[in-house]
């Protein structure tokens, strides 16, 4: 009986001991399926009265007002069980709040189109009566916006613009009627606008909301790009049961033509339409447009097609007439974060520019003068939240202390700079309009986001709104720490990695590593933020480790928040230096004593797709394996935007787009396993294609597999996890 109870306690013990290895141990479906995703505060609206915002209910069923200072909810603002109108609601999926908060715009049947762009069915509610009624009945809308006096709303309908007047009964009119699929679009960006000027609305109205202002894109001569559509599954799609079908939109490639814009007003009460005439080359862009706070001053963004020109016009919405205010000029190429930037306060206006080598904010009166460089020193500021112009203090964000953390500070008009965020690691906020209080998320590599209410003033925490405690304890027994590290490359640069061990870490073994990386311009994938890894946490890097790899990841030149130079190094030859930095951090990491030198493979997604085949073309042969997800192939198939702002066009720069995978086929080393979706309307499936018959012209082995009707983000249904179990296959067949 003795015998048989201590079987009985042993096999009890070993059962136990399994159950809590397996409760300690990350499930790859959990991890993609996003189980470990952190809790935030999603949709904070800053209200007028500067002590409280409004926020979409979890379900869509409500719209709440909160206290800035206490987080409670103090007034249901709306709610669909006592709204009242021709339709019964269920939820909403978005609002906009009118000028005077006295009307919502309600958003649902939204419907994604690309990026950010979308269309939807809207209704007007009153919130005073708690009536609704629908914003138009000629088809779903995009874009609407109040006008500045609340009565009007403008929106976008199949390339056009439309006009409802709230005090007349909600009468639409139309103000263009020339709009027309992938021929002309009024008041909306096309395609390589959105997804690169990171854009989704070109028209606004005059501060006396008497006028409209907008972009005109005729994209007539942009040559189309045909994306084959197969029935598939989740969603599947019935109508190509039989025979595929296609979509078919305007993509300008490296080279080719862009859409021709230019910038129409509107004067709503005499409906008169007026050209602006604006000094912009035929092929230049309009990345911004905005009416000041003065009625008579349109202000307009220009581009050169090199983008290394930026100009801020002033128009006269009236006579059309324009006026230069400011330009910008780089040897290189103007840093998005100008324009996107760039805000208009009252009598001022201000934007990031990294003309002294950082990026760093510069303030202007209305005409254009320079009143000062606000912030100075050899680092990074990356976000302007707000300027109080009575005291003249900007709030905003930087990375004084490291490239890897970031702060919120202020600085007055005598340059005196105090930090508001005492944690170390990466913070992140979002201002009342009084700018009297903050809502700050900090995070590093070891905590979960944590959301605190802070005042403006003194930094002081009022409280805390979410703490992700219970994720942290769930993570604490399952994830694998983040280790930073830095080594010099051949040129003599330190570069910044981290690295996550297996939690049963041997300094005897020697393990396999896998280096995730993206690489692309500006990017940072090497930071004390939770938000690492390509899952939050570090969670895939923490299962793969988990599988007995060491998880590495190393930002090269060419990524952000070291200054210009670093930045802009790979100017007119991308892939060349962040391959090599990917090779040189192999080679560093071969000369540690854990790790299996022979063993090292590499993926990425994207531009870290593309910088993977590059890094395993180079002749020094270092990855045994590697993933390349969704990967351009060759700059002459990506769009103009985004590759001659670092490339200039192929004529222009004939020895730098003949750097690329498809080129370089014959040195390609390792295992490859190559992914991606047919119907990726940003990296084309045709880059997939042109590589993979390269590299079978050049008896070049390799694994692929194919997404029916995904996108760039390859997503849906059971997608993601087929997705990753594939990739940990490969490299556990491969590094193993």
């Amino acid at each position: 009986m003795k015998k048989i109870q201590l079987l009985l306690l042993v096999l009890f013990a070993c059962t136990s001991f399994s159950s809590a290895q397996k409760l300690g141990e990350l499930d790859l479906r959990e991890v993609v399926g996003g189980k470990y995703y952190p809790q935030y505060i999603y949709g904070v609206n800053p209200m007028n009265d500067g002590e409280s915002y409004s926020q979409l209910s979890d379900d869509g069923t409500q719209i709440l007002k909160r206290s800035f200072k206490t987080g409670e909810v103090v007034e249901t603002l709306f709610d669909v069980s006592l709204a009242k109108g021709p339709v019964s609601l269920k939820s909403i999926s978005g609002y906009t709040m009118s000028p005077d908060e006295t009307r919502i715009l309600l958003c649902t049947e939204r419907r994604s189109i690309y990026r950010r762009s979308y269309t939807a069915v809207y209704y007007i509610y009153d919130i005073r009566n708690k009536r609704f009624s629908k914003l138009s009945d000629g088809g779903p809308q995009q874009q609407p916006l109040f006008s500045p006096d609340g009565t009007q709303i403008a929106f976008v309908r199949e390339g056009n613009l439309f006009l409802v007047k709230l005090l007349f009964n909600n009468a639409e009119s139309q103000i263009t009627k020339d709009g027309e699929f992938n021929k002309i679009i009024n008041g909306l960006p096309d395609w390589v606008y959105e997804e690169e000027f990171t854009t989704a609305r070109s028209f606004d109205f005059s501060a006396d909301s008497k006028l409209l202002a907008w972009i005109r894109y005729d994209e007539s001569a942009v040559p189309i790009y045909s994306i084959q559509e197969f029935k598939g599954l989740v969603p599947e799609k019935k109508q190509f049961d039989t025979y595929p079908g296609s979509f078919d939109y305007k993509y300008p490639v490296a080279g080719a033509v862009n859409s021709t814009v230019s910038v129409l007003t509107h004067d709503i009460k005499h409906g008169v339409t007026r050209k602006v005439d604006l000094p912009l080359e035929a092929d230049g862009y309009i990345p911004r447009l905005k009416f000041t706070s003065k009625p008579e001053q349109l202000a307009i963004v220009t581009l050169n097609r090199q983008q290394n020109q930026m100009d801020i016009y002033m128009a006269n919405p009236l006579s059309g007439v324009c006026r230069l205010a400011v330009r910008e000029t780089n040897e290189r190429y103007v840093t998005e974060a100008a324009y996107e930037s760039l805000t208009f306060y009252k009598d001022h206006f201000a934007y990031l520019s990294d003309r002294d080598g950082y990026k760093h904010i510069y303030l202007y009166n209305m005409s254009g003068q320079l009143l000062r460089q606000v912030t100075k020193g050899e680092y990074d500021v990356t976000k302007i939240y707000g300027y109080d112009e009575a005291a003249d203090r900007f709030y905003y964000a930087a990375r004084p202390e490291s490239p890897l953390r970031s702060g919120v500070y202020s600085i007055d008009k005598k340059g005196n700079t105090r930090k508001i965020t005492s944690k170390q690691g990466v913070n992140d906020a979002t201002f009342s309009k009084s700018l009297k209080y903050f809502m700050n998320v900090y995070s590093s590599a070891s905590q979960p986001p944590v959301t605190t209410l802070c005042e403006s003033g003194s930094g002081k925490v009022v409280r805390t709104l979410v703490d992700n405690a219970s994720l942290k304890g769930d993570l604490q027994n399952k994830q694998g720490g983040v280790e930073f590290f830095t080594f010099l490359n051949s040129a003599g640069v330190e570069l910044h990695g981290y690295m996550v061990k297996p939690r049963n870490f041997d300094s005897g073994k020697k393990y396999p590593v896998v280096m995730y990386q993206y690489s692309g311009p500006g990017s940072q994938e090497v930071k004390d933020a939770w938000n690492i890894g390509f899952m939050p946490g570090a969670t895939f890097e923490s299962y793969l480790a988990q599988r007995g790899f060491v998880a590495v990841c190393v930002d090269g030149r060419g990524t952000g928040f070291r200054g210009a130079d670093f930045e802009k190094c790979t100017y007119m030859k991308l892939g060349d230096i962040e391959s090599s930095d990917q090779v040189e951090a192999a080679l560093y990491l071969a000369t540690l004593p854990f790790v299996d030198k022979e063993r090292i493979g590499i993926w990425g997604w994207s531009f870290g797709g593309f910088n993977t085949l590059m890094a395993m073309s180079d002749k020094r042969q270092v990855f045994r394996a590697g993933v390349a997800v969704a990967a351009p192939t060759n700059w002459k198939y990506y769009d103009t935007v985004y590759t001659e702002r670092y490339m200039r066009t192929p004529k222009e720069n004939v020895s730098g787009y003949a750097c690329n995978p498809i080129e370089l086929a014959s040195q390609l080393s390792g295992k490859l396993l190559l992914i991606h979706g047919t119907a990726d309307d940003n990296v084309h499936f045709r880059n997939f294609t042109e590589y993979s018959e390269a590299l079978v012209q050049a008896n070049k082995q390799f694994e692929q597999q194919i997404y029916t009707n995904r996108n760039h983000s390859i997503f849906g249904g059971n997608t993601r996890y087929h997705l990753f179990s594939r990739i940990v296959d490969f490299f556990e067949r491969n590094l193993k």
